[in-house]
């Protein structure tokens, strides 16, 4: 059984979601705070987090900055605040995706089910794919350069995953958005732009051949 932590200071919150995913068949914990959702993940290791952004004792935004630093368990953000500059912040610390409040039970089970198949999906799609000095292993989900291994979040994966099956091609922000997402539902192009900056800044930071953006039409990759 799959488990997914909830981390929302709002008892009324929690119960919701709680709730929904129990009859979907999904275990769970709750957090009241960002303190306690770091220790429960330590303890419990979920396989997602639903995360509020804003909370006492740590928020989310914060919350998430630590989790990345020892872990890539799937995050999804949650906000009563619906700024596109809350959705940019989250996912620049390494969210995999954002639900406002006040949110529909049945849309936020769609996106927990959306970023746990993309998990899951390593365990379909045994091809080892090579591009250059890039080597994807879809069994482990895992991506290597020159031998030495990617630390991405699932949506970052999926965008490179996405780059490298058509590593000639320039591809549009909407066919990178329907390589990334398991769901039919459309994110701003600037949400794409940020996934895509934290990407290429860890490519540029091992001294990859990176992405190129070909402006007005998308991004391809940079070929060795």
């Amino acid at each position: 059984m799959q488990s997914v932590l909830v981390v929302d200071d709002d008892p009324h919150i929690r119960e919701v979601v709680v709730f929904t995913l129990q009859q979907a068949g999904y275990a769970t914990f709750t957090a009241a705070n960002g303190i306690q959702a770091i220790e429960i993940h330590r303890r419990h290791a979920p396989d997602l987090i639903v995360l509020d952004i804003l909370m006492p004792e740590l928020d989310g935004l914060a919350v998430c900055k630590q989790l990345r630093e020892i872990s890539q368990v799937p995050i999804v953000l949650l906000s009563s605040r619906d700024e596109e500059v809350d959705r940019i912040l989250g996912l620049e610390m390494g969210a995999d995706d954002y639900v406002g409040k006040p949110f529909s039970p049945r849309e936020l089970l769609a996106r927990i089910k959306a970023n746990l198949r993309r998990t899951q999906s390593k365990h379909q799609q045994p091809r080892i794919l090579k591009v250059d000095d890039y080597v994807l292993n879809p069994d482990t989900y895992e991506i290597r350069w020159q031998d030495v291994l990617l630390e991405l979040t699932q949506t970052e994966y999926q965008l490179l995953h996405t780059i490298l099956k058509r590593p000639d091609s320039v591809l549009s922000r909407d066919a990178l958005m329907q390589g990334a997402y398991d769901i039919r539902r459309v994110v701003s192009h600037r949400t794409i732009d940020s996934h895509m900056r934290r990407l290429r800044n860890k490519l540029d930071h091992l001294k990859t051949p990176g992405i190129r953006t070909v402006h007005g039409i998308g991004y391809r990759l940079k070929r060795a």
